[in-house]
C-alpha cells in the first residue's frame, strides 16, 4: 500500500495532541485542588465565625477579641487572594482547552485526509485490477478460449 505523504505531519500531530491533552489535564488538577483549598478556607471562617458568635459574650480580654479579629482580617485576606488564583487557573484551564481543541482539530483533518488518500487508493488499484481483468478477458475473446 502506498505510503501517506503527510504521515510524519500527523505524528506530529498526534504528539501535540497528546501533550495538550496532558497539559489540559494538569491546569484541570490545579484548579481543582485550588477549588479544593478555598472551600477549606471559606469553611474554616464559617466554622470560627460560628465559634465567636457562641462564645462572644464569654470573651475575657480585649487581647482574644484582637486575635479574633485579626484572625478574620488575616482570613479575608487568604480567601480574596485564593478566589484570584482561582480565576487564574480557571483562565488558564480555558486557554488550554482551547489549544487542545485546536490540536485536536487538526490532527483529525490530517486522519480524514489520510483515509480519503487510502480510499482513493483502493479505488485506483481496484480500477487497475478490473481493466487487467477486462484485458486478459479481451485477449482470451481475440484468441477464441
Amino acid at each position: 500500500m502506498k505510503k501517506f505523504h503527510l504521515e510524519q505531519v500527523l505524528k506530529y500531530r498526534q504528539e501535540m495532541e497528546r501533550m495538550c491533552k496532558h497539559e489540559f489535564a494538569s491546569a484541570k488538577q490545579n484548579l481543582e485542588h485550588a477549588h479544593d483549598q478555598l472551600m477549606q478556607e471559606e469553611a474554616q471562617v464559617r466554622d470560627l465565625s460560628h465559634e465567636f458568635s457562641h462564645r462572644q459574650g464569654e470573651l475575657q480580654s480585649i487581647d482574644e477579641l484582637c486575635h479574633y479579629i485579626n484572625f478574620f482580617a488575616r482570613k479575608r485576606e487568604d480567601i480574596r487572594n485564593q478566589k484570584e488564583r482561582v480565576d487564574m487557573l480557571g483562565s488558564i484551564m480555558n486557554q488550554r482547552r482551547d489549544v487542545l481543541l485546536d490540536a485536536t482539530k487538526d490532527k483529525k483533518v490530517l486522519e480524514s485526509l489520510k483515509d480519503r488518500k487510502a480510499e482513493e487508493f483502493k479505488l485506483a488499484m481496484r480500477l487497475k485490477e478490473q481493466d487487467f481483468l477486462d484485458e486478459i478477458s479481451i485477449q482470451k475473446n481475440e484468441q477464441g478460449i
